[in-house]
């Protein structure tokens, strides 16, 4: 599905893009979210590893930002990265670059299946020392190795031959595996189908067929599907993401939003989600909303896709107070 159809043209508003107080996330929320226990939250918050107002002392709070800061954290430790280092490099950097808002969200790893952490900064990338590292043209070749198509029907009358899928989750995982191709779209959404047929409460299976269909030009279709998949899974993010996507299509914006505040509740730190709902709120000529959601996308992707447009937007709503 796409992240967002189009840019829609800003209305003449006199709203302004001032800071406004963001909403806290409790203790709860944020373990929810990141899926880590609260005693390692507290934790953190008692070895002061993110500067939130938790952290701070002055309530039990968490802000957006603070959010932010965290899933990048969490998403170095889970790739193996040890907290002392991440610690000992965010200290390095809040010395050296006291003007850095968000020392850990600038944080990543230099390459798939390292474990040096360094930040990109004025299109360089550099260590949280300041020693700069040089960047290689290049990338991985892809993977040459070949899918397999579904096997079909004898058309003489003999039986099917049938793979080595004993379940619902082998057709579903085929379907991953073609639904790559766009000439294996109807296989995958046959697998898809297939899956379903096995196990009738596959919500993922429901919301990739729904996705395949979409990319058919299917939207009816597409439609049913994800519908199929929120009356299994309510809270399923990429399946309210994608029928936001197919209501606003067709012009249903209210319902559109709706579900992508619900998507926003289980993920909110999603940026596409952010660039849809910035978009849709300057479709309904609500300003302030839009560019909350344009300055939420820079904290969580200050170098993504449309970082520039965010910054436009931003910067022109300013002008206009």
């Amino acid at each position: 599905m796409p992240s967002a159809f189009e840019i829609f043209l800003v209305p003449s508003s006199r709203a302004t893009c001032h800071a406004e107080r963001v909403t806290d996330y409790s203790l709860g929320d944020v373990a929810r979210i990141l899926k880590v226990s609260p005693r390692r939250l507290r934790y953190w918050r008692k070895t002061r590893l993110v500067a939130s107002k938790a952290a701070l002392g002055e309530d039990d709070g968490y802000g957006f930002r603070d959010l932010v800061v965290l899933r990048a954290i969490v998403s170095m430790i889970d790739r193996g990265i040890p907290l002392q280092r991440i610690r000992r490099d965010l200290e390095l950097l809040r010395d050296r670059l006291p003007d850095l808002a968000e020392p850990a969200s600038a944080l990543r790893l230099a390459s798939e299946g390292s474990e040096k952490i360094v930040l990109r900064r004025d299109g360089r990338l550099e260590e949280a020392g300041g020693q700069l590292l040089l960047e290689f043209a290049g990338a991985a070749e892809p993977s040459t190795a070949p899918v397999r198509p579904l096997p079909e029907r004898d058309g003489g009358g003999g039986r099917e031959a049938v793979p080595a899928l004993a379940d619902a989750i082998g057709w579903f995982e085929k379907g991953c595996e073609l639904d790559v191709d766009p000439r294996q779209w109807a296989e995958a959404a046959l697998a898809y189908e297939k899956a379903i047929e096995l196990d009738p409460e596959y919500a993922d299976a429901y919301c990739n067929l729904g996705a395949v269909r979409y990319n058919q030009g299917q939207r009816a279709s597409a439609r049913r599907a994800f519908e199929a998949c929120l009356s299994r899974a309510p809270d399923h993010v990429e399946a309210n993401f994608n029928l936001a996507n197919v209501l606003e299509e067709a012009g249903e914006d209210e319902q559109a939003l709706a579900l992508y505040r619900r998507a926003l509740a289980t993920d909110p730190l999603y940026p596409d989600l952010h660039i849809n709902l910035a978009l849709l709120y300057e479709k309904l000529e609500r300003m302030r909303p839009a560019c909350r959601h344009w300055r939420r996308y820079l904290q969580i992707d200050p170098q993504g896709p449309w970082s520039t447009v965010a910054r436009q937007r931003i910067a022109r709503e300013s002008e206009q107070a």
